[in-house]
C-alpha cells in the first residue's frame, strides 16, 4: 500500500489562519499525503498573501498585492475567506463562527499575531497600523501625498516603515520610548550604533521619549513637545492573535501564545498550533521561544503536517518530528540588508566582526565557547555560514572568529 493510500480520507483538518503558517500547512499536508480534507479559513476577504512586502512594496505602490502563488483547487483546499472564528468548543471539535459551527476532526491553530495598539489613539482620525494589506492600502495615498509621519516605534516594523516613508519622499520623526532603537530584539551595545542610519536617511529619531497623547494633527511627548502629524504609524509590538480561545480550555501562556509542545501539539486533543500565535519548546536553547517571524511560519507546518500525517499511518507513539529551528529572520531599512539567526538570550560572550561605523558588520554571541546567534549587516556570507555552525552547535575561536577577513567557518575549533 503506498503512503498516499495509507492516509485516512474521511478525517476532516480544519486550518484556521490564512496567513504564511496555515497556507503552508494546507500545502505541507498534500505534499506529505494527506488524502482527507483541508479547510482553511481566513478571517480576511483577500487571497491569502505574504506579509513581508507590505512595508516596502505594496506600501510604496510597486506592486498591487503579495498573493501566495498557491492553487488552492488544484490542491483541494476548501478556502474560506472573510469568516471569523469566534470560539473554539474541543469536547465537540467544533469552532464557532458568525455563520454556524465548523467541525473538525483535527485542528490547526495559525492565526498569527496582532499589533498592539497604542493607548489612547483608537480612533483618532490619521492613526494607523501596519500588519494587514488593508493597512497598507490606507497609507500608500498618505506617502503619496508626501505627509509629516510621526511613527511610534523604533522595532522592525518602525524602521522598515520609516525606510518606505523617506524613499517616498515624506518628513518622518520617530519616537521610542527606549534609550535606543530595537530595545526588545538587541541589547545596546549592538543596537546603539543603529541610531545614527535614520538621521543618515534624513528621518529623526527621539529616544527615551514617551508619548502622553495622540491628538489629531499631533502627537504630545510627555513634557509637553508636539510633534506635528499629519499621519501616526504605531509599530510598537505584536501579540498572538489567542484572544477568540478564551474559555476553550486551551494552555496559554503569560505572552498569550498557544503553548505548543516539541512537536506543535497543544494541550487539546487533535489541536496544533504553529506560526506567530503559538510557542514552543526548543532544548537547542533550553526554554520555550515565541518567534513572530516568516522563516517560523514557513518552516513550522511541515513538523505540523508530519504529526497528523504519522498519526493517521499509525506510525509508533510519537508520530511526527521534533521542532527545534535556529530562529531565522532579516530586515531591509535604510539602504541596509539586516539578518538574525539563533538566540542569544543566555549567550555570555559577545564577538564582533568588523566595526559597526562601516556599512558591513557582523556580532557573534557565544555561551561557553559555543555559537548561538549571529547579527549580520550586509554580510549574508557570515549569516549563512553561522547559521550552520549554529545548527552543528560549533565551539569557536574568537580571536579568529574577530578578524572580519576570516570566513567565519574557518573559524571552528
Amino acid at each position: 500500500m503506498s503512503e498516499n493510500e495509507q492516509t485516512a480520507p474521511s478525517r476532516r483538518v480544519v486550518v484556521v489562519g490564512a496567513g504564511m503558517a496555515g497556507v503552508q500547512t494546507a500545502v505541507a499536508l498534500r505534499e506529505q499525503g494527506f488524502t482527507g480534507t483541508i479547510s482553511l479559513i481566513g478571517a480576511e476577504p483577500h487571497q491569502p498573501y505574504d506579509r513581508p512586502p507590505l512595508s516596502k512594496a505594496v506600501l510604496l505602490g510597486n506592486a498591487e498585492h503579495s498573493a501566495f502563488d498557491v492553487d488552492f483547487d488544484a490542491l483541494s483546499v476548501d478556502l474560506q475567506l472573510g469568516r471569523e472564528v469566534s470560539g473554539l468548543r474541543a469536547g465537540d471539535h467544533e469552532l464557532d463562527t458568525p455563520a454556524g459551527p465548523v467541525p473538525y476532526d483535527v485542528l490547526v491553530i495559525a492565526t498569527g499575531a496582532e499589533p498592539v495598539t497604542l493607548p489612547g489613539a483608537e480612533g483618532v482620525p490619521g492613526v494607523h497600523l501596519l500588519r494587514t494589506l488593508d493597512d497598507a492600502e490606507r497609507l500608500r495615498p498618505v506617502l503619496a501625498k508626501r505627509h509629516r509621519i510621526v511613527v511610534v516605534g523604533a522595532g522592525w516594523i518602525g524602521a522598515e516603515f520609516a525606510t518606505a516613508a523617506r524613499e517616498a519622499g515624506c518628513e518622518v520623526v520617530v519616537v521610542e520610548a527606549a534609550d535606543r532603537p530595537l530595545p526588545g530584539a538587541l541589547p545596546a551595545e549592538v543596537a546603539a550604533p543603529m541610531a545614527r542610519w535614520y538621521a543618515e536617511a534624513g528621518a529623526e529619531l527621539l529616544t527615551g521619549a514617551r508619548v502622553a497623547a495622540v491628538e489629531q494633527g499631533a502627537v504630545v511627548l510627555d513634557g509637553g513637545r508636539r510633534l506635528p502629524a499629519d499621519a501616526v504609524v504605531v509599530g510598537i509590538g505584536a501579540r498572538p492573535a489567542t484572544r477568540w480561545l478564551a474559555g476553550s480550555g486551551i494552555d496559554l501562556g503569560p505572552d498569550g501564545s498557544v503553548t505548543a509542545d516539541e512537536r506543535l501539539r497543544t494541550s487539546l486533543p487533535d489541536v496544533y498550533a504553529v506560526g506567530d500565535c503559538a510557542s514552543f519548546p526548543s532544548g537547542r536553547y533550553g526554554r520555550r521561544l515565541l518567534v513572530h517571524h516568516w522563516d517560523n511560519a514557513l518552516q513550522g507546518p511541515r513538523t505540523v503536517a508530519a504529526g497528523i500525517v504519522g498519526a493517521d499511518t499509525g506510525e509508533g507513539s510519537e508520530p511526527g518530528e521534533i521542532y527545534d529551528p535556529v530562529p531565522y529572520f532579516w530586515s531591509e531599512q535604510f539602504g541596509r540588508f539586516v539578518q538574525y539567526a539563533g538566540h542569544h538570550g543566555a549567550a555570555d560572550t559577545l564577538v564582533r566582526r568588523g566595526d559597526p561605523e562601516d556599512p558591513a558588520w557582523s556580532v557573534l554571541w557565544l555561551r561557553e565557547g559555543v555559537l548561538v546567534a549571529v547579527l549580520t549587516v550586509g554580510r549574508p556570507r557570515d549569516l549563512a555560514q553561522g547559521r550552520r555552525l549554529i545548527e552543528v552547535g560549533a565551539r569557536i575561536d574568537t580571536e579568529r572568529a574577530a578578524d572580519p577577513a576570516v570566513p567565519l567557518k574557518t573559524a571552528v575549533l
